[in-house]
């Protein structure tokens, strides 16, 4: 089992794409095959990379969105205009393509199913991606660890996972945050997260639970701080992050 990797020290494998499932108008999952794959913790990530018929490579780092399943991994990707990967992976790329793919990585920003407190997921768009991967491997394990997940996202065309995460989850308790439009029929108006989500929606101090916070920068900073401010300890806190780039 993958523990706390270090890419430099992983070496390429050759995967090809076994399935694809569209989730929103910009973002599919992309499911592999890949020989020999060692296994992973939900939260980790791995490295793509793209070589070009002129030896041109272009690389990017995508996380794993389910837990493992033998040699076959999946992975949520979201089109990122001019991105050199993103587009390729969301466009063209199709069934049987072959692809490199280096991991698993990362050792801090896990869930075990074996850990027993109780854990907040706090999502910021296509930050639910590691987050997903954890509920379902908590799915699978039959844990019993309580989850609270508080998914901010700009309107529910972009919700990923929509007809899974509509389905009744016991012990997953899950608070939608839509910045730019509300679902039909809901009253209220966009809004981001803030302390009185966060005071609502997360576990109070004294339980010892755990928090994953993932999303683009300023979001995970944002909600570390509120969180830290309600009273959550730095330990706790577990953070991934990505930022506005090209691939």
């Amino acid at each position: 089992m993958a523990g706390t990797a270090v890419s430099g020290r992983l070496a390429w494998r050759v995967a090809r794409l076994a399935e694809i499932r569209q989730e929103t108008p910009t973002a599919r999952t992309l499911v592999f095959d890949i020989p020999g794959w060692p296994g992973h913790l939900a939260g980790q990530h791995v490295d793509v990379r793209l070589t070009a018929a002129d030896g041109y490579t272009a690389q990017r780092s995508y996380s794993l969105a389910a837990p493992a399943n033998g040699d076959r991994i999946e992975l949520t990707v979201q089109r990122v205009a001019d991105g050199e990967v993103s587009e390729h992976l969301t466009g063209p790329y199709a069934v049987g393509d072959p692809v490199e793919i280096r991991g698993p990585i990362g050792g801090w920003f896990v869930w075990r199913p074996t850990d027993s407190p109780p854990v907040l997921l706090v999502a910021g768009g296509a930050g639910i991606v590691p987050l997903m991967a954890m509920i379902r491997a908590r799915r699978e394990a039959g844990s019993k660890a309580l989850f609270r997940l508080v998914y901010s996202l700009r309107t529910p065309a972009e919700l990923y996972y929509a007809e899974e995460l509509r389905r009744p989850y016991a012990g997953l308790d899950i608070t939608y945050v839509y910045t730019r439009e509300l679902p039909e029929g809901q009253s209220g108006i966009p809004r981001r997260i803030d302390v009185a989500t966060l005071n609502t929606a997360a576990w109070p101090a004294d339980f010892g639970a755990t928090t994953y916070i993932c999303g683009p920068t300023g979001f995970v900073e944002t909600a570390a701080d509120i969180m830290l401010a309600l009273g959550h300890s730095p330990q706790s806190i577990r953070t991934e992050r990505f930022g506005p780039s090209r691939d």
